[in-house]
């Protein structure tokens, strides 16, 4: 069964790996986020900013680099975002931030889910910072429920523990049904949600 709107319109559900670590940990919970929602059937795409060439927020010239274009029209063509990032020095990492500097109102009126991993325990409100200025600046629908996992939370050979799975897959139908939800309510005026 396919997660879709009363019209017919797919469901679809963007996955973002922002760290740029080759052995990373955040980018495994990315590809078990993106194969759950596969699993409720609704459409997916794990973008890596490993593999896009993103420059650094300079609020001008950079706006106009053609990597800032595309992932600008994947986020906001999406019907919500997962963000996956590591926590450094008590927040998300500095790419994921750069991320959304560069694609600003591609935002606008998201659902949004956070994946975080961290070296220890006491980071788990790591993500409040970015949600707070995404609700702030673009109305963004913070999902209230994340996933934060420490070192402790993957198996030697990488793979994610059970318990992590289980809070991933909580977190993704919770996106999946305030997605489904979000376009079933724009389908019944046939507008956007642009209430200021």
């Amino acid at each position: 069964m396919h997660a879709t709107s009363s019209l017919g319109r797919p469901v679809s559900v963007v996955v973002v790996s922002c760290s740029l670590r080759s052995t990373s940990r955040s980018h495994r919970l990315a590809q078990e986020a993106e194969a759950a929602i596969r699993v409720l059937g609704a459409e997916t795409e794990l973008v890596d900013l490993r593999e896009w060439e993103l420059p650094i927020c300079d609020g001008g010239a950079s706006y106009a680099h053609p990597s800032v274009e595309l992932l600008s029209a994947k986020i906001s063509g999406a019907s919500a975002i997962l963000l996956c990032s590591p926590v450094y020095n008590y927040d998300v990492n500095a790419a994921a931030k750069n991320l959304i500097e560069m694609t600003g109102s591609a935002w606008k009126d998201k659902p949004v889910g956070f994946l975080c991993t961290a070296g220890g325990r006491n980071s788990y409100m790591s993500p409040i910072g970015l949600a707070n200025s995404l609700m702030f600046d673009f109305r963004s629908l913070i999902i209230p429920r994340f996933v934060y996992a420490t070192d402790e939370d993957f198996n030697v050979d990488g793979s994610v523990m059970i318990v992590v799975r289980e809070r991933i897959d909580r977190l993704v139908g919770a996106t999946v049904d305030l997605a489904r939800a979000l376009a079933w309510l724009r389908d019944q005026d046939g507008t956007p949600n642009t209430a200021p």
